[in-house]
């Protein structure tokens, strides 16, 4: 059965390690190199609970995968009520409802944060993504072409967003 909860400290090796899982693949993140622990830290530490949280989904007591809540373009205070959603999934737990579950959990509690807007940013060659954002209401409202480079091969990165008041 699964849980989700809030991140606890105890929680970022799993996290990382999650995350570390969709480099190689080259469609779920611009990051071209593993993430190390020291580097995630203070990434950690900005998701305060009661503002931007982090939520893990858990199966068995197994983190199965994570979702956070990040400020959009932090200090600008017009964008106070809009805030990034960035969600993975640990490849044992792929296609069993996990993303869907932390994302709608995650909409349904950005009231409560005084969050109005969630944008997600997906690389354009994500086709799961989109089709599950879109699937959960989701709406392409931009698309930034050919900024990503792999290797040589360019995408680029679309924004979808919602508004959840």
């Amino acid at each position: 059965m699964m849980q989700i909860r809030m991140a606890e400290s105890n929680d970022l090796p799993a996290i990382i390690a999650i995350y570390n899982e969709a480099i190689p693949g080259k469609r779920a993140t611009a990051d071209l190199e593993l993430i190390r622990h020291e580097e995630r830290g203070s990434w950690f530490a900005e998701h305060v609970p009661e503002t931007h949280p982090i939520y893990v989904a858990t199966i068995n007591n197994e983190i199965a995968g994570w979702c956070s809540i990040s400020a959009y373009r932090p200090g600008r205070m017009a964008l106070r009520f809009t805030a990034e959603i960035s969600y993975y999934i640990g490849t044992a737990f792929h296609r069993k409802g996990v993303a869907s579950s932390l994302i709608r959990h995650a909409m349904v509690c950005s009231p409560q944060l005084e969050i109005k807007t969630l944008i997600a940013i997906v690389l354009e060659r994500n086709g799961a993504s989109m089709q599950l954002l879109e699937k959960l209401g989701f709406q392409r409202w931009g698309l930034l072409p050919c900024i990503a480079d792999f290797d040589g091969e360019e995408c680029g990165h679309l924004y979808y967003g919602v508004r959840v008041e």
